[in-house]
């Protein structure tokens, strides 16, 4: 079997594009003719998907609009494949029009939407799909893709915060590593034979001759470095996306210094907030527990969560088995505590939820404060270590003359 990508055009004129997996591309132009669509192209799946990844990718402002407009459509009663339909249509983006057209020919198929969009991981998100998969199996559809495009939303405006109040540090960073290589590797062996003669009237500084180590070493292996590096971060990443390295890297993220707690608090808003939709539309506690643990984007926090969730079916409360994790802040613990005793978790949980959402922006400004300086003095740290090893021999040479 195998994948391939189509174009066709329905009875009303329509162009319809998304994917079909068959024997053959004959196979694909029964299928097409059979859904009454007249086959303009079929090739195989995988040219289009690597041209795909030459295009711009989809903006994430154009993704919540769609959830946006999709949440409102259904809202307002009108059928899923409609409303995929007219989206598709409506989409100045050629490639989400592709990405819709094959969303709606899977959900035709049988799937369901989160199952249909978990073929697009490079445009819906694991969490994305979580939270739909939430809505799905919660009977909450229209307010899930709500929330999910709020959740962008949000994230894409930190994003931007972010990079703003990055530009200038980002700025300095670059420069100064590239006056620091560029001292390294082509201003200091200019030196070296003034280096070598001092070094055979007298040893160097120590500084000096690390900086002299490190540029030769760059000159001959600086190629290579490059390539190891590169090579370094495309397996990270391939083992990042794997259950057990995100699973690492989860556990990491929380126990870092000033950037632990603002991951811990996000995932803990989202596990809050979806919990508790979930609970508000009837959901029962163990089947929203396994579901908001999957949708907290925290690997380490879900199997927290779904561990909670076995001690719960044996008749504990929520909030005795969370605090156990040490995840969950003990004031979050306190709320959800009283709010089991008042018979009122559901709407408790979205309150915390909110809380949380500010406190992480607050925590997001210090950061972003406390990076810039912490930049300038790296850099700045650098590039005094360069001069300073420079010219400490020249100033003993000077010294000892005098």
């Amino acid at each position: 079997m195998q994948e391939f990508a189509y174009t066709a055009r329905s009875m009303t004129g329509q162009d319809v594009r998304g994917l079909i997996t068959a024997d053959s591309r004959g196979e694909v132009m029964a299928m097409l003719s059979e859904k009454a669509l007249c086959p303009i192209d079929v090739h195989p799946a995988k040219s289009q998907s690597f041209s795909l990844n030459f295009n711009r990718p989809i903006k994430t402002e154009l993704l919540a609009n769609t959830l946006t407009q999709l949440s409102d459509l259904l809202a307002n009663g009108v059928p899923l494949l409609q409303s995929l339909e007219v989206l598709m249509q409506q989409s100045p983006s050629e490639r989400m029009q592709t990405v819709l057209s094959d969303i709606r020919t899977r959900i035709s198929e049988g799937a369901q939407l989160h199952e249909a969009m978990g073929h697009h991981e490079d445009v819906f998100n694991e969490l994305t799909i979580s939270i739909v998969r939430a809505g799905t199996e919660g009977a909450f559809l229209e307010e899930s893709l709500q929330q999910t495009a709020e959740f962008l939303e949000r994230t894409e405006e930190l994003r931007s915060k972010v990079r703003g109040a990055m530009a200038y540090p980002a700025f300095l960073a670059t420069a100064g590593s590239i006056v620091t290589l560029v001292l390294i590797v082509f201003f200091v062996p200019k030196f070296s034979d003034l280096f070598a003669q001092l070094e055979r009237q007298g040893t160097l500084p120590t500084a000096t001759v690390i900086l002299l180590w490190l540029s030769d070493f760059l000159g001959r292996f600086g190629i290579l470095v490059a390539m190891a590096m590169a090579g370094a971060i495309y397996g990270l990443r391939k083992w990042a996306a794997s259950r057990s390295g995100r699973q690492k890297i989860d556990g990491v993220k929380t126990k870092l210094p000033v950037f632990g707690p603002i991951f811990l608090n996000g995932a803990t808003s989202r596990f809050c907030r979806i919990l508790g939709t979930l609970l508000r539309n009837g959901v029962p506690m163990l089947k929203a527990l396994e579901i908001s643990s999957d949708s907290a984007g925290n690997v380490v926090l879900g199997t927290a969560i779904r561990q909670s969730a076995e001690n719960i079916s044996s008749g504990e409360s929520l909030s005795a088995p969370l605090s156990k994790c040490g995840l969950i802040p003990p004031n979050v613990m306190a709320m959800i505590g009283i709010a089991e005793e008042a018979n009122n978790l559901e709407n408790v949980l979205n309150n915390i939820a909110d809380g949380i959402d500010k406190k992480v922006a607050r925590q997001l400004d210090t950061m972003v404060r406390l990076i810039e300086p912490a930049l300038l003095m790296v850099m700045g740290s650098a590039v005094l270590f360069v001069i300073v090893a420079l010219l400490l021999p020249v100033f003993e040479m000077s010294t000892s003359m005098s």
